[in-house]
């Protein structure tokens, strides 16, 4: 007979315990506790293409003393910091014949845009997409908040937070959405490493939103819970562009208030039948749900939707089998290019980074580009939809 002495919460918490400590000295290694996690710095080949200009135009202005100054290297190479970038812009943006050329952010008139990523079932992309989004839309000269919503923290922990030692006495939008004694938001923002990059990052805390709710509901106080994260965006909208929410993997009410605040949906699928199965019973959740909230008063109107097809392999056919049905049944509704399956994501994952942070020279050239080239075109073909949104094509 099994001996069943030890109770599973004192076991579970013991591991959670021995884990955390493993993982806070982890941290510690890849960034000691007197360190300031910073971002890298990058190739003037690297600026070019995000500034959209030739790399001997940034040597020429280099050379007349224009724009900042990047640091050069062995062999003459250059390197920019993003607030050398950001710098750049707003040089490059004085002398653009069309406004918006090089900052291309909000103008007077422009709606806040607030995009949720959602799934339903856990290892679709979720968060990897969400953080590439936002750190790519930020080097791209727009202001960005990022919102964790999920309480398991993985984008919070992926810019250098880790909950259990981070936020010890609150610090997540739960502060803000709470019924009693909410806090003004701008107190639960914090600057990250990227330039034009904020966070309000998340933990277990998000979890007693979940709980007040159905008391709140009871009481009918009068309060919407769906209405409580655009409430608190309103307060700080003058001063983004855009945000980025990654959505816990359950249609609860986090989700719901989160969805009844956006502007725009990105659903990230896995191209495999159950994860598929998944998201049909996910979206049939949503709509019933939403419609009650639409019902009660909650504004379901957005500007678009999509879905984002992840970890993808073209090599495998019943994944193409399945991209296709996709297609077939959603149209454009499905991004035309996808997030690709790469080793070079999870491994800049295992130092908690993305493939926007790490050095280009730690990974083969073929793997390292490939993968770029698939996050930059899905992240590229998601900001047309933002200018358009804005009613710009193009960004003109």
């Amino acid at each position: 007979m099994r001996d069943r002495e030890q109770r599973i919460d004192k076991l579970v918490g013991e591991h959670a315990t021995r884990l955390s400590e493993q993982l806070q000295a982890h941290r510690a290694q890849l960034f000691p506790p007197d360190a300031q996690r910073t971002l890298r710095k990058f190739t003037s080949g690297e600026v070019a293409d995000l500034l959209g200009v030739k790399d001997a135009y940034l040597r020429k202005l280099h050379l007349d003393g224009k724009g900042p100054s990047p640091e050069t290297r062995a062999g003459g190479r250059r390197y920019y910091s993003p607030e050398d970038i950001q710098d750049l812009r707003t040089y490059l943006e004085r002398g653009a014949k069309s406004p918006g050329t090089y900052l291309p952010g909000r103008r007077e008139g422009d709606p806040l845009q607030v995009i949720t990523v959602i799934n339903f079932k856990g290892g679709s992309g979720k968060t990897t997409t969400a953080a590439h989004l936002a750190q790519k839309m930020a080097l791209d000269g727009y202001r960005v908040l990022a919102i964790d919503l999920d309480p398991q923290a993985s984008l919070s922990a992926l810019h250098g937070f880790q909950p259990e030692f981070d936020l010890l006495d609150g610090g997540t939008l739960y502060d803000a959405i709470r019924y009693e004694d909410p806090v003004p938001i701008r107190d639960v923002i914090q600057k990250t490493y990227f330039t034009n990059l904020d966070i309000i990052p998340g933990n277990l805390d998000l979890m007693e939103f979940e709980h007040e709710t159905p008391r709140a509901l009871v009481q009918r106080d009068g309060t919407m819970f769906f209405t409580r994260v655009g409430e608190a965006l309103g307060a700080v909208a003058d001063d983004y562009d855009v945000v980025v929410i990654d959505c816990p993997p359950q249609l609860g009410f986090l989700t719901m208030s989160a969805l009844s605040a956006a502007t725009a949906i990105l659903v990230t699928v896995h191209p495999q039948m159950l994860d598929v199965m998944s998201m049909c019973q996910f979206l049939l959740m949503t709509s019933n749900l939403l419609g009650v909230v639409g019902d009660a008063g909650g504004d379901m109107s957005y500007d678009w939707l999509r879905y984002v097809v992840t970890r993808y392999e073209p090599g495998d056919g019943p994944q193409n089998q399945m991209v296709s049905f996709m297609r077939s049944m959603f149209g454009e509704h499905v991004l035309n290019h996808t997030v690709l399956k790469s080793t070079a994501i999870s491994d800049a994952g295992i130092t908690k980074q993305t493939l926007y942070e790490v050095e280009k020279s730690q990974f083969t050239r073929a793997t390292y580009e490939r993968a770029m080239e698939s996050l930059n075109a899905v992240n590229g073909e998601i900001t047309d939809l933002i200018q358009q949104s804005w009613g710009r094509n193009n960004g003109a």
